[in-house]
């Protein structure tokens, strides 16, 4: 792979910071059985926090960036801006981006900030 180009692999994931999740956890009392959690009827609000990840190729490193709320598609683009930056200051030219189908990767708002960076850096 040509040099000046960075191949990652993205993913992230969220959760609330504050409700209990609808899963099983240890009890208190060190015994070993389970003990189910109630789920909180508010959910996840703006106390969410949803960490992005980029495996790269290069160098098999990975950037981790946390955020505020759960990843939207406003919160991916500042993950996205935020990537380039950082590729940029290393001398990087091209950022190949592999990533799944979430409903924001292909969000209409998403795809126009990679047409207008490519844009920009064109």
């Amino acid at each position: 792979m040509n040099p000046e180009w960075v191949l990652g692999f993205q993913d992230e994931c969220w959760w609330s910071r504050l409700a209990q999740p609808n899963l099983f956890a240890w009890s208190a009392a060190n015994q070993l059985r389970l003990e189910s959690k109630a789920k909180d009827p508010k959910g996840g609000g703006p106390e969410a926090l949803a960490c992005y990840g980029i495996l790269r190729h290069d160098t098999g490193g990975m950037l981790l960036r946390f955020a505020e709320g759960r990843p939207i598609s406003a919160v991916t683009e500042d993950f996205l801006g935020w990537a380039c930056e950082r590729f940029a200051t290393e001398g990087k030219k091209v950022f190949v981006l592999v990533w799944d189908n979430a409903a924001w990767h292909r969000a209409k708002r998403v795809r126009k900030w990679i047409e207008c960076h490519n844009r920009r850096c064109a």
